[in-house]
């Protein structure tokens, strides 16, 4: 039977995947759609608009739970496990685990807003580094939109006049949104999930978000919450083309199995499997995390432990010394999202 944990023993070193706490943060505009949606527990009453599944900032950090290394945070292991844990993964500048993996789910629309990009956020004194993402759009409800860019016939001064009110929504450029599309949205890109939409993010270890309009709503604490318009201009691509959700493309990866790659950036790489019988991967000397965002299977790490047991809505930290491993499916289709880290 699959063990739910990774397996005990001496942690002489770190060679075995590592699954962490999960953070559930609070947001006016979430709910409790990860609940049916992932089948996922939440720990906490009221709207929860996020969980952070993997995470090494200062305010949030993973916790390792189950294994030898049972509530270690993630930060500290960065530090005492360095080579075993990253390999050739490059970190932040300030040292820290370089991506940021997360469940958001949507029963209001989010704000209006822009992420910099590494320089930007530098000048406008932003933090450490930029923030570019990626989404796997989990669940839609019929008609959801994803806001993406603007429209083709809005340029700068036009956007400008209309960017601290409602009339910026009529600038964006509207998508219809649907389970199983694929979103990447580089730094300066602005943007909006819609209402009814629950979805994997992805994205640089940063957590700087320009807000320009909120839909006239309140926070949780009954406070207009706070815009951030002159910064959000400074931080737009206004010439970057945005083409919107695609359907990810699948190719053969033999036997009951396929795969799509589904981005290839500066930051990450994102590659969804689908697993009908089994498939063997490989760290290639990075740390990588797995997602699993439909089905169970089992991660074998060689004949000398016993299998553990992944199941829908799991994230699983693979340090780079673990090598070659096999996920084996439990006789249903497994959907699991690789997450590359880049070196």
């Amino acid at each position: 039977m699959a063990s739910t944990d990774p397996p005990q023993g001496p942690p002489a070193t770190l060679h075995m995947p590592l699954r962490m706490e999960r953070i559930s943060l609070e947001k006016v505009w979430g709910g409790r759609a990860l609940e049916r949606v992932l089948g996922i527990e939440l720990d906490r009453e009221g709207p929860v608009g996020e969980t952070w599944e993997l995470v090494d900032r200062g305010e949030e950090n993973s916790v390792v739970r189950g294994g030898p290394f049972d509530g270690q945070p993630l930060r500290d292991l960065v530090a005492t496990e360095r080579e075993a844990l990253l390999g050739e993964t490059r970190t932040n500048e300030d040292g820290r685990f370089p991506v940021l993996i997360k469940f958001i789910s949507a029963s209001q629309p989010l704000s209006v807003q822009v992420h910099p990009d590494d320089r930007s956020a530098k000048r406008l004194h932003a933090g450490e580094c930029g923030k570019t993402e990626s989404w796997y759009i989990l669940d839609a409800e019929p008609g959801s939109l994803v806001y993406l860019g603007l429209q083709a016939d809005v340029d700068m001064a036009a956007f400008g006049a209309v960017a601290a009110g409602p009339g910026v929504v009529d600038m964006l450029q509207p998508w219809p949104a649907r389970a199983g599309q694929f979103v990447h949205i580089p730094a300066g890109t602005l943007h909006a999930i819609g209402e009814g939409i629950t979805l994997l993010e992805v994205q640089q270890n940063s957590d700087v978000t320009f807000r320009l309009y909120d839909w006239g709503r309140r926070g949780l604490d009954g406070k207009p919450r706070e815009t951030h318009v002159d910064k959000a201009l400074l931080a737009i691509n206004y010439e970057q083309p945005i083409p919107g959700p695609i359907e990810p493309e699948y190719e053969s990866s033999g036997g009951d199995n396929r795969m799509a790659e589904l981005v290839d950036c500066e930051h990450y790489t994102m590659t969804l499997h689908e697993v009908g019988s089994h498939v063997e991967l490989e760290t290639e000397g990075r740390a990588r995390a797995l997602v699993v965002v439909g089905g169970s299977a089992r991660l074998w790490i060689g004949d000398e432990h016993e299998p553990m047991a992944l199941e829908t809505g799991d994230t699983w930290l693979i340090p780079a010394a673990l090598g070659p491993f096999r996920v084996e499916s439990e006789g249903e289709l497994v959907r699991l999202i690789a997450v590359d880290t880049k070196t």
